[in-house]
């Protein structure tokens, strides 16, 4: 059994005056949210052994926000090609992971449609699921030995959530 957590990035700041897209960091907000995040997965059991994230500036903060709530070291790779990815790059990454539970740190609208094709189940009727906002989080078990088997539409719905929920 394989586990992923996928994580859109948390809230980033419009007015940094960050030189291009890719080195936006995250406002204030983003930075709590990601705490918030690392908190909730460690409650919850949900520790990754792998993390593939985007290189982008507010995907590392959101990692490193998170990190510190859940006591591990995971094995961690910030890749130019899941800057901006759509479903079929992710899922490309994702074949080639190493660890049982991986996490993917990314950025809409790639990682919300990763999160709704991954499934085999329908997403469930929730208004924030449809948009995956900023810092949001799916979880998904996958009947598999290995992540080269993975295919869009085979994964099974653990859980979901967003900051905004979080206490």
């Amino acid at each position: 059994m394989k586990r992923l957590i996928l994580i859109r990035h948390a809230k980033s700041s419009w007015s940094s005056g960050a030189a291009d897209d890719q080195t936006r960091p995250l406002n204030d907000r983003g930075r709590a949210a990601a705490v918030k995040v690392g908190s909730w997965l460690k409650a919850e059991g949900h520790i990754p052994n792998q993390v593939l994230s985007s290189n982008a500036t507010r995907c590392a903060q959101t990692w490193e926000g998170i990190a510190p709530a859940l006591e591990a070291s995971p094995d961690v790779s910030f890749e130019e090609a899941l800057y901006l990815a759509g479903p079929q790059a992710m899922l490309s990454a994702l074949q080639s992971a190493t660890g049982n539970t991986v996490m993917m740190l990314g950025h809409m609208p790639g990682i919300g449609e990763f999160a709704r094709d991954l499934r085999r189940d329908p997403p469930p009727a929730h208004e924030a699921f449809r948009k995956y906002p900023t810092g949001a989080v799916t979880v998904l078990d996958f009947k598999a030995e290995n992540w080269a088997d993975v295919q869009m539409g085979t994964g099974k719905f653990v859980t979901y959530t967003a900051p905004r929920t979080l206490p």
